[in-house]
C-alpha cells in the first residue's frame, strides 16, 4: 500500500491541481513566516495572518482529499 507522500508525488506529477494547490500552501507559508517575524503585528496584519492561516489550512485539507481520493481509486481498482 502506498503511503501519503508516495501518493503526494504521484499527483504532483499528474495533478495540475494538487501541484497548483501545494505551490499556493507553499506561498502562503512563506507569507506567515515573514509576517511571524515581526515582534507586534498591527490589528491589519493581525487580521491578515489570521486569514493566511484559514487559507493555508483549506489548501491543506484539500490536498489531504485528494490524496484520499487517489488512495480510494487505487484500492477500488485492487478489488477489481
Amino acid at each position: 500500500m502506498l503511503t501519503d507522500s508516495m501518493i503526494a508525488e504521484r499527483l504532483r506529477r499528474s495533478s495540475y491541481e494538487f501541484r497548483t494547490l501545494e505551490e499556493s500552501h507553499h506561498r502562503l507559508d512563506l507569507e506567515l513566516i515573514d509576517l511571524q517575524k515581526r515582534h507586534v503585528l498591527t490589528p491589519a496584519e493581525e487580521q491578515s495572518k489570521k486569514h493566511l492561516q484559514k487559507e493555508k489550512l483549506a489548501k491543506k485539507d484539500k490536498m489531504a482529499e485528494l490524496i484520499r481520493a487517489h488512495r480510494d481509486q487505487e484500492l477500488q481498482a485492487a478489488i477489481r
